[in-house]
């Protein structure tokens, strides 16, 4: 849980086309079900639940819901998170932890759930987490670099196509409202048109083999 003293975080964001298969070290990620009630001009209400002990097949379609359903026991860690509207890298960020079992409650009776499994490593300078996202959000995968300030000076490893920090439609609560299938292919087209680009106001980008 983080004091009233560090409720920012600080991140940049970007899309893969697929996991880089040497960062799964075969123990199970964790499973994260989150659902967000209110998602409106980059403000979000969210309800998070995390499992320890379970993984999604890669190309798996099951939805949050059915995730949460099946697997409700395994989930012990859960909170509350406030945030404001995302701005270069940093975003405020207000979380608090709650007790599981009404967590669960909370998200079976309302908001716009996703569901993804969540892989850490940490490569060269920096810890990553990587997100491979189920339901109406598969095939997705990003790769998130995060810091107690902002994150500049990156080595972007070469997994990572075209950065999206600043794109709301990947905000987990942009992807709650609408779901990566739905603009999946507008996307891949944006991105064959125009090539992949990174944030030029964070120091000296650095590409980088894993």
């Amino acid at each position: 849980m983080r004091d009233d003293l560090s409720d920012f975080e600080y991140e940049r964001r970007f899309f893969c086309h697929a996991f880089p298969a040497d960062l799964d070290d075969g123990d199970a990620p964790i499973l994260i079900v989150q659902s967000y009630y209110v998602h409106q001009d980059n403000f979000a209400l969210r309800v998070r639940l995390q499992a320890h002990n379970v993984r999604l097949a890669m190309d798996d379609q099951t939805q949050a819901i059915a995730t949460l359903q099946r697997h409700r026991d395994a989930f012990t860690d859960a909170s509350v998170t406030v945030k404001g509207p995302a701005i270069g890298g940093t975003r405020y960020e207000a979380e608090r932890d709650i007790d599981p079992d009404v967590a669960v409650e909370l998200v079976l009776r309302g908001g716009s759930p996703i569901v993804k499994n969540r892989y850490s490593a940490w490569l060269g300078e920096d810890g990553w987490d990587i997100d491979v996202f189920g339901g109406s959000n598969a095939p997705l995968i990003v790769a998130e670099a995060e810091r107690r300030g902002p994150v500049t000076d990156l080595v972007i490893p070469d997994f990572c196509v075209t950065e999206i920090t600043d794109d709301v439609r990947f905000s987990n609560d942009g992807l709650a409202e609408r779901p990566y299938a739905l603009w999946k292919e507008q996307f891949e087209y944006e991105l064959l048109t125009t090539g992949p680009h990174f944030l030029e106001g964070f120091g000296t980008n650095r590409r980088e083999k894993h």
